[in-house]
């Protein structure tokens, strides 16, 4: 739902990146280790349409929600211990990309992307406990681990984070699942509420992978939804890779559910270590006004990456937004929007360790 947005208004390895789908529940090693990580983003957003006299910016999906300014994405730091069969994981983020993912806190808490426990009882088995990244979806919390700097729309109003205990089964070299438990979506703290249920299957043959996600239940407004998420990865050569996410949302309150679903490709070319870019595709429909938009969208965006030092990208982006009826703003529209579709340019540079 809208929820997300107003508050603040990858070719995968089959088992490692199974566990979560931001790349962050990782198998505690045999050697007792400190690792720290972390990131800083800024960009650049400008929107063609420039409609500053109504004070609308044209942006509908997370992180992005400014105009013609130099913004602070976000700096982010993760350490890591892990000593034998335990992990410990605390993840924080400060600026406006990290509140918005943690939308539904405030104070300290608002700035703890992730924060967790991992036991591993054997080496095709690990526990994970405490709040940790969904394992739905292609794109993830992290710009250094999503090709397009802006997120689509499938993103945006799907689940960002679950706090609860999940389990990643690794059955074989190339098949596993995922079963868990969890507050409501995006929650911390739930007292007297209802509980979500997590799972995932995932599979490999070669440089192709699958996952299958599912996270259901009902949320603390008495709202039941369910979503269904397929993600699919191929590395066709060294310098060519595609991706795939598509989902299905149902949502239902004291009467009939309603759905919205998403669909979006990505192709990544790589001619160059140093330079990059991806073709997205994503197409949007909210047609019952489950999300908040009551029409079909559809997003064409390209991203250059280029990477003049090591951990250094800096990614240009072109994005048009286009819908089924008027819905984005022109200058001179101070009441309701008369655009049907709206062009972006967004200028990003992401340092990463």
């Amino acid at each position: 739902m809208l929820r997300k947005f107003l508050a603040s208004a990858i070719v995968l390895a089959p088992f490692s990146y199974a566990l979560s789908q931001d790349s962050t529940v990782t198998a505690p090693s045999e050697d007792k280790k400190f690792k720290i990580s972390g990131s800083v983003d800024a960009y650049y957003r400008y929107n063609f349409a420039n409609a500053k006299d109504s004070g609308r910016t044209n942006n509908f999906t997370s992180f992005t929600n400014s105009q013609n300014s130099f913004e602070l994405g976000m700096a982010s730091v993760k350490v890591a211990y892990n000593s034998g069969k335990v992990g410990l994981v605390a993840d924080l983020g400060f600026g406006t990309r990290a509140t918005e993912f943690s939308y539904a806190e405030s104070g300290v808490l608002a700035a703890v992307k992730q924060a967790y426990i991992t036991y591993a009882p054997s080496e095709k088995v690990i526990f994970t406990f405490g709040k940790f990244g969904t394992h739905l979806g292609y794109e993830v919390l992290d710009p250094q681990l999503n090709r397009n700097y802006s997120m689509d729309y499938m993103f945006s109003y799907g689940p960002f984070s679950h706090t609860g205990l999940k389990a990643d089964v690794n059955l074989s070299d190339h098949f596993g699942f995922m079963l868990g438990i969890a507050n409501p979506n995006d929650v911390i703290s739930a007292p007297f509420g209802r509980k979500f249920f997590l799972a995932q299957m995932h599979g490999s043959i070669e440089n192709f992978s699958a996952f299958l996600n599912y996270a259901g239940g009902k949320d603390m407004a008495g709202v039941t939804s369910n979503q269904v998420d397929l993600v699919l990865t191929g590395k066709l050569s060294d310098k060519f890779s595609v991706g795939y996410n598509g989902t299905v949302k149902t949502a239902r309150y004291d009467g009939p559910s309603d759905s919205w679903w998403g669909s979006a490709l990505y192709l990544n070319v790589d001619p160059t270590k140093k330079f990059g870019f991806t073709v997205r595709g994503e197409v949007f429909n909210d047609k019952k006004g489950v999300a908040g938009f009551g029409t079909s969208l559809f997003d064409a965006t390209l991203s250059l990456n280029i990477k003049p030092v090591e951990n250094l990208t800096i990614i240009p982006e072109f994005r048009l937004d286009s819908a089924k009826d008027p819905f984005f703003y022109k200058n001179a529209d101070k009441i309701s929007p008369t655009a049907k579709s709206t062009g972006t340019f967004i200028l990003a540079a992401i340092y990463s360790f």
